[in-house]
């Protein structure tokens, strides 16, 4: 499928030159027309409100090295005169919005850890990263009101999908061949984390620091889902995600397995099977030695009515990894289905599927109980379950986890509108599932 016709050119630039390529040169002594400049940012804002509070945070630095319009991490937006100068200022407001979307979406440090990741740095490696980053931002943030540059760099140019990431295009596209074609792209340090000889630097005057850049994304995201049908998907994503970012889950409730197996106590025993060093000293005395066993870990499934069936197939996925945190050793591994009451404990090394069995109201108390009447006691006891459940007013004598699965509204309960579980106990660890 060849890619769509180029959108209209820019008054004012070179014949198959793009907006932004440089164009012709700026005559000398040429004024920055500040006041063009600021009534497409003033535009910009009536048709993108929810990114009024970062086109506002952005300094303007007039800087004729500056190809066209630029950003340094810092919040600092360098512009050419003589870009302002040729450029309409209707295309102006879209380039304010492109620019300043960059900085929203941390392109800059997004693509430090790219290339700290894949070893890419050089030029070569940067312009792919802002070609990367555009399109990431490009498929979107034109449109009502803001008319498309010509020489807008678009996922379609190399028949990509829209709505991907930055990092998700680096991967999937060499973008060899169209490199050489955008030389001429440069939006700054603010798109590929790699500074410009005109920038201010860190130590330079109006720029943001970290608190201030993270308060100015925090209100972008609040104004978005203050009035989530004015801005286009993947905005909406964006202030879902930025301050509640997806958490490996399976990682965190794995370390925190094995850090709570691996605690001072846990699995320690004395054994004469090798005697202890300290034998030596003591001529005619036999010490015995402390020798750490693989620990017992004990797992409390919720299977209360509030938990779904994919929520309990999760939880014996979460069987099996937790398994493999202490070894292998499934015989250590024993599961105990708990509502309302608690059943028996099944050891994981007697079933390959487990039957989960429940369904009625929730009391993980008795759960946390079974665990601990159970010979031998285990030394963690890992607690699945939805929160919504009453829990044990004393420590257990062993460490504990709990893997906590979300619950986007607030829990309800039919019999008390006024319902609201208790939080998870102060001495538990918690990883939030999902």
């Amino acid at each position: 499928m060849p890619p769509p016709p180029p959108p209209r050119p820019v008054r004012g630039t070179l014949p198959g030159r793009a907006a932004g390529s440089g164009g012709p040169e700026d005559p000398p002594g040429l004024p920055l027309d500040l006041d063009k400049l600021l009534a497409a940012r003033l535009h910009a804002v009536k048709v993108r409100p929810y990114l009024a509070s970062a086109l506002f945070a952005l300094h303007v630095v007039e800087d004729r090295a500056v190809p066209t319009m630029a950003v340094d991490a810092h919040w600092r937006c360098y512009v050419s005169p003589g870009f302002v100068s040729r450029t309409p200022m209707e295309d102006l407001a879209g380039i304010w919005v492109h620019e300043v979307s960059h900085l929203i979406r941390d392109h800059h440090g997004r693509s430090e850890r790219y290339a700290r990741e894949t070893g890419e740095y050089g030029p070569g490696e940067r312009l792919r990263r802002n070609i990367a980053a555009d399109f990431e931002i490009n498929d979107d943030i034109y449109g009502d009101g803001l008319p498309v540059p010509f020489g807008a760099v678009r996922p379609s140019l190399l028949r990509l999908p829209d709505g991907l990431l930055m990092e998700e295009y680096l991967r999937t596209a060499s973008m060899s061949g169209t490199a050489a074609e955008l030389a001429w792209l440069d939006c700054g340090s603010g798109a590929d984390g790699r500074p410009r000889p005109w920038e201010l630097g860190p130590d330079g005057a109006h720029g943001l620091s970290r608190q201030q850049r993270d308060a100015v994304r925090f209100r972008v995201a609040e104004a978005i889902k203050g009035r989530p049908g004015d801005a286009p998907e993947g905005w909406r994503r964006w202030a879902d995600e930025v301050f509640h970012p997806p958490q490996p889950w399976r990682q965190l409730l794995g370390a925190a397995v094995r850090s709570a197996a691996a605690a001072p106590g846990t699995g320690d025993n004395h054994s004469y099977r090798r005697p202890s060093r300290r034998s030596a000293g003591l001529p005619g005395v036999l010490l015995p030695s402390l020798r750490r066993t693989p620990p017992r870990v004990c797992v409390v499934i919720d299977t209360s009515g509030s938990v779904s069936d994919a929520e309990l197939g999760s939880a014996l996925l979460e069987v099996a990894a937790i398994s493999r945190t202490v070894g292998g050793r499934r015989d250590l591994i024993s599961v105990i289905s708990c509502d309302a009451a608690a059943g028996i404990a099944v050891p994981l090394c007697r079933a390959e599927s487990i039957e989960l069995i429940g369904g009625g109201g929730t009391d993980l108390r008795s759960g946390f109980a079974r665990a601990l009447h159970a010979r031998p006691r285990p030394d963690v006891i890992v607690a699945l379950t939805d929160g919504q459940t009453p829990w044990p007013s004393a420590q257990p004598p062993c460490r504990t986890v709990v893997g906590l699965f979300p619950r986007p509204g607030r829990p309800t309960n039919e019999n008390d509108p006024d319902y609201v579980p208790d939080t998870p106990p102060s001495w538990a660890r918690v990883v939030v599932i999902g």
